[in-house]
Order: structure tokens, then sequence, then C-alpha cells
């Protein structure tokens, strides 16, 4: 998986191992952000909740976008273990 656009557009995340978790497919991603975009108006200061989130994908994506500040929500814990190198992998603790 990768980042798609922003700040870390091209770099890439690590998913979850095993059927717990589906990851977003790219094509998903790029949607719900452009959704988001147009409704919203961008994503800059913007605070936002990654509820079940895996990987962090979604909430990565935003902060890479602009966002001031993501919340991830996983009870998993071997995706919260991926979640936080993912996090730390893009420098963000």
């Amino acid at each position: 998986m990768r980042i798609i656009a922003g700040e870390f557009k091209g770099r890439t995340i690590k998913a979850p191992k095993g059927d717990g978790t589906r990851p977003t497919t790219d094509r998903v991603r790029e949607s719900l952000m452009s959704a988001v975009n147009s409704a919203c108006g961008g994503f800059e200061g913007a605070t936002v909740l990654d509820a079940f989130a895996g990987s962090g994908a979604l909430g990565l994506e935003a902060l890479s976008r602009g966002a001031a500040c993501a919340h991830f929500f996983e009870r998993d814990g071997a995706a919260q273990r991926v979640l936080c190198g993912n996090v730390r992998a893009l420098g963000l603790e």
C-alpha cells in the first residue's frame, strides 16, 4: 500500500497480515479523499478520525494532505502494531 497524494505521496505503508483486516484500495481511498475535499474544501487544519483503522491508511492519507491531527482507533493488537510502525515510518510520532 502507498500514500496517494500530499507530503508523503508515494511512501509505502504496511498492512496487517491475515484476514482480520481488509486494506482499503487506492481507488476507494482516492474517491473518499476527493469526496471529503469537495464537501469540506480540503484537509488543511482538519482533525480526522480513522475508526477501525487497520493500517491507518485513511488517517495517514489525510495527514499527508494537510490535516492537522488524526485520531486512530483500532482494537486488534497486531493491527495496532502495524499502525504504530506506519506512523513512526512517516515520522509522525
